[in-house]
């Protein structure tokens, strides 16, 4: 791209970017009421009195809501910083924050050799389409550290893991990033960040792994791939409840059980192909380590018994990642994450009352969101399988092929 392309390329994506994310603040500042329930909520009352707790020195002890490592403890105290602001407003500051943080990671990024602007563009217009949700939740400020991780993978492997590290004590999925790593350091630091902070923690604080016998009671969460079982059973005479349940919405009653566990035997499955595609993958390109981790976290996503919207912000991070490399050919399983993305926004929480009816409107919306996310693992598998393990050629994308025949005709 010449600099005159770039500098209007530049602009654009600054542009689209001040402009959604202004939007985004006016909504969560409730200066604009977005449609359905307040997503707000989860700061100005969970997240303060987790904060509440936290600053005494312990952690929730006896809140079955909070279901996540220790170092959780930093973003939701992170509001001390801005003393200035109320907890709920310095909160959607700093998520703001850690939003311009992933953008600034990509343009980096995109505007190195070989490089591209795609993956920011990928993050530009796919955060936006999740609405305020976005910087109602810490999920952005983990991917903001999960982003800056995979981008120092290929030439930093111990940077990588130690971010990967401190990621996965902020919310686990991060360490799912590794599998594609190739070099040893990234997984030894990534082992050696996690024991560190976790000694730190269990020191220090009071109940630092209470979370782990949160889970095991546990429905299954109205918006997850397995709920869809209920949903139809509903019209049918199942006679289970819909229920606030260990801080989401969640089906309990007959079978449920059965349906979580089915899920987790699903995410089992799904970690033996990608232990296999590890054992056999033989070609590994600039791309491949992005390509892997998109590729996980979409499995680990779509299989889970829960897939709260914010989840979808993770995908949109690793899948950002994918299309800075112009060698990538995710393009079309990132193509289905957005519009998965746009489904989310749909069902939680312009229409959610339709989802917790299980009405016609609610279960087309899940078909529809869960249905994108299943298609995209498929496409997502195949296309790193075909790239990494098969033995045919890979054929070239169009711009490779453009400028193989260029230096052919030159020579």
């Amino acid at each position: 791209m010449d600099s005159a392309g770039t500098r209007r390329s530049l602009a654009g994506l600054l542009g689209t970017w001040g402009l959604t994310r202004l939007v985004l603040l006016l909504f969560v500042f409730k200066v604009f009421v977005f449609p359905g329930p307040d997503v707000t909520t989860d700061v100005s009352v969970i997240y303060q009195g987790w904060y509440d707790t936290l600053r005494h020195g312990t952690f929730p002890l006896g809140d079955v809501t909070w279901q996540y490592p220790p170092a959780a403890a930093l973003p939701v105290l992170s509001p001390a910083l801005l003393g200035f602001l109320s907890y709920a407003q310095a909160f959607f500051v700093l998520a703001f924050l850690a939003d311009l943080v992933v953008l600034l990671l990509l343009l980096y990024a995109g505007l190195r050799p070989g490089k591209t602007l795609r993956g920011t563009w990928v993050w530009v217009a796919g955060v936006p389409l999740l609405g305020p949700t976005v910087y109602a939740r810490y999920d952005v400020m983990v991917t903001a550290v999960a982003v800056a991780g995979l981008l120092a993978g290929a030439r930093h492997p111990r940077v990588m893991g130690v971010l990967v590290g401190f990621g996965a004590m902020l919310k686990v999925w991060p360490a799912l990033l590794v599998l594609g790593a190739r070099k040893r350091g990234a997984w030894g630091w990534a082992g050696g960040t996690v024991a560190a902070l976790a000694v730190l923690f269990a020191a220090t604080m009071p109940g630092a792994f209470a979370f782990l016998t949160f889970q095991r009671d546990r429905g299954t969460e109205v918006e997850s791939l397995g709920s869809l079982v209920f949903h139809v059973a509903r019209h049918f005479g199942w006679n289970g409840r819909v229920l606030l349940n260990y801080g989401s919405v969640e089906f309990l009653g007959p079978y449920v059980t059965l349906v979580s566990s089915a899920a987790l035997f699903l995410t089992g499955v799904a970690f033996g192909w990608l232990l296999l595609w590890r054992l056999m993958a033989t070609r590994f390109l600039p791309n491949t380590l992005a390509d892997a981790a998109f590729v996980t976290v979409l499995m680990f996503t779509a299989t889970s018994r829960v897939i709260s919207p914010q989840y979808m912000v993770w995908l949109l991070g690793a899948a950002a990642v994918c299309m800075c490399f112009r060698s990538s050919r995710m393009g079309l399983p990132v193509g289905l994450v957005l519009a998965a993305a746009l489904m989310t926004v749909l069902e939680f929480p312009v229409w959610f009352e339709h989802v917790v009816a299980s009405d016609t409107l609610g279960i087309t919306l899940l078909v529809l969101r869960n249905g994108l996310l299943v298609a995209a693992c498929v496409l997502g598998a195949v296309e790193l399988w075909r790239s990494t393990v098969s033995r045919e050629p890979v054929p070239a994308l169009p711009a490779q092929a453009t400028r193989t025949r260029e230096t052919s005709t030159s020579s």
